[in-house]
C-alpha cells in the first residue's frame, strides 16, 4: 500500500499554472456601447442646465406652434363636458363658482397654478440631482418623455379649457381677480397656445414630482406631501377653470408613458437604481470624439 502511493507521487505529471498577464480594464470597457449608454452616470451641472433649457424651450416652441383650432377644440371641450355629464363627474362648474366665491383662497390658487408647476419641479430636479446623482437621468427620461408624448396630444387632439366654452357659466379666475403671472388669461395669454389642455402637465409633472418624492424620500412627511401635492394640483386646475377632470387622466397616462421609456431604457425603475452612480468611466460620445482628434 505504501510503494503504490509513493509510486503514483513519483510519476505525477507536474503540469504548471497557465500564467495570468493582468491587464488594466476600466469598469465597463467590456460592454457595447448601447450597454454603457444605459449605465446611469454622475449628471454634469452644465449640461443639465443646457438640457433642460433647450429641452424647454423647444417645448414650448412646438406646443404654441401646434395651429390653434378653435373650432375643433370648442366641439372638443363640448364633447367632454357631454363624457362627464354622463360619467356623473360633471362638478367642474360648482367646485369653480365656490372657490371662486373665497377671495383669497382663489387668488392663491391662481399664484399656485401660475408659479408652483415650475418651482417645484425645479426643486425636485435639483434634489435628485444633489442627493440622488445615480437615479437622476432615469428620473429626468421620466419627466422629459412624459413631457414628448404630451405634445402628440396637443397636436392631435386640440382642446379648449373649460373658461373658454361657450354658453357655459365657468368663471376666468384670472381675469375676475386680475391676478398676475398666468399663461393663461389677460396679456400673456398670446404668448400660449390657449387649446392645449389635453393632457394636462399641470398633473403630469405635480404628479411626476409626488412620487418621486414618495419612492425617493425617507422622511415621512416629506412623503406625505409629495402625495399632497399633485392632489392639491387636481383641486387648483379644475377651481380655475383651466381644465376638466379628463384632462388630469390623459397627464396620468403620459406619465406612465413616461415611466414606461425610463424602465425600458435603464431596465428598471428610477427608485431602484443605486443612489450612487457606478464608476464607468468617460463617456462614450466623450470617448468617440477623443479618438476623432488624436486621429487628426
Amino acid at each position: 500500500m505504501g510503494e503504490s502511493s509513493v509510486k503514483t507521487l513519483e510519476t505525477r505529471t507536474d503540469v504548471s499554472s497557465p500564467v495570468v498577464v493582468e491587464t488594466e480594464t476600466r469598469p465597463g470597457s467590456d460592454r457595447t456601447l448601447l450597454a454603457r449608454l444605459r449605465v446611469p452616470r454622475r449628471p454634469r451641472i452644465w449640461f443639465e442646465i443646457l438640457l433642460i433649457a433647450v429641452s424647454y424651450w423647444t417645448y414650448s416652441l412646438i406646443r404654441n406652434a401646434v395651429p390653434e383650432q378653435k373650432s375643433i377644440a370648442l366641439a372638443n371641450a363640448d364633447w367632454i363636458w357631454g363624457v362627464e355629464k354622463t360619467l356623473g363627474i360633471a362638478v367642474e362648474q360648482s367646485v369653480n363658482h365656490a372657490v371662486n366665491s373665497v377671495t383669497w383662497l382663489i387668488v392663491g390658487m391662481n399664484y399656485y397654478y401660475a408659479t408652483l408647476h415650475f418651482v417645484v419641479t425645479i426643486g425636485v430636479l435639483v434634489w435628485i440631482y444633489r442627493f440622488h446623482p445615480g437615479r437622476y437621468a432615469a428620473t429626468r427620461l421620466v419627466l422629459f418623455a412624459t413631457t414628448g408624448v404630451a405634445l402628440v396630444g396637443y397636436y392631435f387632439y386640440p382642446l379648449a379649457p373649460p373658461r373658454l366654452m361657450n354658453g357655459q357659466d365657468f368663471i376666468d379666475t384670472v381675469l375676475v381677480h386680475h391676478t398676475w403671472g398666468s399663461m393663461a388669461s389677460g396679456n400673456l395669454k398670446h404668448m400660449s397656445n390657449q387649446y392645449a389642455a389635453m393632457p394636462s402637465m399641470h398633473i403630469g409633472w405635480s404628479l411626476w414630482c409626488g412620487l418621486t418624492i414618495f419612492a425617493v424620500a425617507s422622511a415621512p412627511w416629506a412623503r406625505i406631501l409629495g402625495l399632497l401635492y399633485p392632489t392639491a394640483t387636481l383641486v387648483v386646475i379644475v377651481a380655475t377653470a383651466n381644465h376638466f377632470w379628463l384632462d388630469a387622466v390623459g397627464g396620468m397616462i403620459c406619465l406612465a408613458f413616461g415611466y414606461a421609456v425610463s424602465r425600458t431604457w435603464y431596465g428598471s425603475m428610477p427608485h431602484r437604481l443605486p443612489r450612487r452612480p457606478e464608476h464607468t468611466g468617460p463617456h462614450p460620445a466623450s470617448e468617440l470624439l477623443n479618438r476623432v482628434r488624436t486621429r487628426r
